[in-house]
């Protein structure tokens, strides 16, 4: 898999930048000229960053290029918040300014927006594809309202931290999240001291695929010289802002499938495990009378909310699936 990073630098009217990677493979080199190749757009969820994404990418480009359908993607672009990942460290300095407090998922779609409009490459004429994760997965869903409008074909959603019925089901996730991370640490001594302590067997990223762990000890620090340490890339309080989304963050999202699942496709996958989300509040999103409709419904057995990390080989066979499909909108679920 072949890569090129991109930065949209701040301007006076937005001050942030907003840092981008170019993922191909010498396979689809030759799709740039296939008007009906697909150029995926993805967003990450609260902690990580864009490059959180690569090995679901990888798997899913040889997926693509071992079965006959090199024509299927021309490229995909994953999307740094701007709080997050090299963007966090390219903006710590403005995000400590009072008009960045509560950067929220909306803020997310917002800044996607931006990159994908800026002409760095001509997303409206492509077959768009957007695809996020868990809060990336609500911007995703909130990006589709955004204006002037991005033609998305389909979408593809995994774990979005959304709730049906409104805020209260999600609270107490949401109160223990905060609590987690307004404790997190925020310095290390080293990348290996980092990587040590992730790996420990009673962290959750004991859990991750090993390409994943590498990527998070690469990407979600920096090097802090004025303090000669590694530093967190999304700082503790900004990730804090972006669990106390709380007046529509859950559920404006909802709003959003509500009002496209009709005329925009939209793949659902969830985890089988219910380690963040509960049961029911995924139930509730897939309440047939709500006339809510997704094209495809998959749960993923053995795999609880963090899918991009924990399984991406098999999340980038369920996406595969999903570019193959015919975009039908009878909702079939496989368990």
């Amino acid at each position: 898999m072949l890569s090129e990073s991109y930065v949209l630098p701040g301007s006076p009217d937005y001050p942030l930048a907003i840092a981008a990677k170019r993922y191909w493979a010498t396979e689809f080199e030759g799709n740039a000229t296939v008007p009906t190749a697909q150029t995926l757009i993805l967003l990450h969820s609260t902690s990580f960053h864009k490059e959180t994404w690569e090995p679901t990418l990888e798997d899913l480009f040889q997926f693509a290029s071992r079965h006959g359908s090199k024509n299927l993607i021309r490229e995909a672009w994953s999307i740094d918040c701007p709080n997050h990942g090299e963007s966090g460290h390219l903006n710590h300095r403005a995000l400590s300014q009072s008009e960045f407090p509560n950067f929220t998922c909306e803020k997310y779609a917002q800044a996607a927006h931006r990159f994908i409009m800026s002409g760095l490459a001509d997303f409206r004429s492509r077959n768009l594809v957007g695809i996020g994760h868990s809060l990336g997965a609500n911007a995703m869903l909130l990006l589709q309202e955004v204006k002037p409008s991005l033609p998305f074909s389909f979408l593809v959603i995994v774990e979005p931290m959304v709730s049906a019925k409104g805020q209260e089901p999600l609270a107490p996730l949401r109160r223990s999240l905060v609590n987690r991370a307004s404790k997190r640490r925020e310095f290390w001594p080293s990348r290996t001291t980092f990587k040590e302590e992730l790996g420990a067997p009673d962290r959750h990223a004991a859990k991750w695929d090993s390409r994943v762990l590498d990527s998070f000890v690469n990407h979600a620090i920096y090097r802090n010289q004025e303090e000669n340490n590694f530093a967190l890339a999304c700082k503790p309080e900004q990730e804090v802002a972006m669990y106390r989304d709380d007046l529509e963050g859950p559920t404006k999202p909802v709003q959003v499938v509500d009002r496209i699942c009709h005329s925009i496709p939209i793949h659902l996958i969830l985890g089988g495990i219910h380690d963040l989300i509960p049961e029911q509040v995924h139930r509730d999103l897939l309440d047939t009378n709500s006339g809510r409709n997704f094209a495809t419904v998959v749960t993923m057995k053995d795999v609880g909310h963090l899918i991009p990390q924990e399984d991406p080989s098999r999340l980038a066979q369920e996406i595969f699936t999903a570019l193959l499909s015919d975009k039908n909108t009878q909702t079939s679920s496989r368990l």
